[in-house]
């Protein structure tokens, strides 16, 4: 399989594979949805009791509207920056058995006093400035006048196997590439195919039909079904893809594809060892 990288932004990507098939490309899109590892918090521990606050001389209460299940589902689904060559899998970790450590773990802080609207951005990485969140503007609780949230984070490393919270990609798909052939012996500029197309990438000129953007083509076969000389032929190719992907922000997109090449290169090396092994 080739890889031609058509867009790389951020946090979108579109890829041309070439010499591969279904099989292969639905291979790569699995591995980017459940086998690319992200942090994500596990773990968090709520303040209970009052909450004082020697500036204004006053007392708030450690409670919010939502259960504390609630909120910690929400912290668990905020995108974590990640960087796969500086964590480990907590459980997998040499340094700590386990137990976590800056190997393998990332604490947050969360200490907000009503009345307030809490975001995602208001979670402060304890010694890590450069772990902050991604996106600073998405809600978890809204606090009363007397209420405040105090509460300790833990994120971790792991997969979308294990929960959606580690999943970094979101729409990932492809398609077969399109081919139309259009035969201008046939064809008598009647525009009806133009018309049809719900992609607006047919266009009349002097020659006949034009295709003006291939990779737009949604292989519905509109303007195949209303030509009544059977003058287009739309077709699949089914070696050639085109794949479209995005990240919630903890990896990069370039991450995310190398990793994903990575994860597949190793996949295939351990089952050529199990073949072997059975020879």
């Amino acid at each position: 399989m080739k890889i031609e990288i058509q867009e790389m932004q951020e946090r979108k990507a579109r890829l041309l594979l070439t010499e591969a098939n279904p099989t292969i490309a639905n291979a790569l899109r699995r591995v980017m949805i459940a086998d690319v590892p992200k942090l994500a918090i596990e773990d968090v521990e709520f303040h209970l009791g009052t909450i004082g606050d020697e500036m204004e001389n006053k007392e708030y209460k450690s409670t919010t509207p939502l259960f504390d299940e609630i909120i910690a589902h929400r912290l668990g689904m905020i995108p974590i920056p990640t960087d796969l060559e500086l964590f480990n899998y907590r459980d997998e970790c040499e340094e700590c058995g386990g137990e976590g450590c800056p190997n393998c773990t990332v604490i947050y802080s969360l200490n907000k006093k009503g009345p307030c609207t809490v975001y995602s951005g208001d979670l402060m990485p304890v010694g890590e400035v450069n772990l902050r969140v991604v996106d600073d503007l998405i809600p978890i609780v809204k606090l009363a006048d007397d209420q405040a949230i105090l509460l300790y984070a833990i994120a971790e490393l792991g997969t979308a196997k294990e929960h959606a919270k580690w999943q970094p990609t979101s729409g990932v798909g492809y398609k077969y590439y399109p081919s139309i052939t259009i035969d201008n012996d046939k064809c008598d500029v009647c525009g009806e195919c133009t018309d049809m197309c719900p992609v607006d990438i047919l266009d009349v000129s002097d020659d006949g039909i034009e295709v003006t953007d291939i990779e737009t083509c949604k292989l519905c076969r509109s303007c195949e079904e209303i030509c009544a000389r059977d003058a287009i032929k739309v077709e699949a190719l089914e070696d050639k893809f085109i794949l479209n992907y995005e990240t919630d922000g903890s990896l990069s997109t370039e991450a995310v594809l190398k990793k994903s090449l990575e994860i597949i290169h190793d996949k295939f090396e351990g089952f050529i060892d199990l073949v072997k092994d059975i020879e």
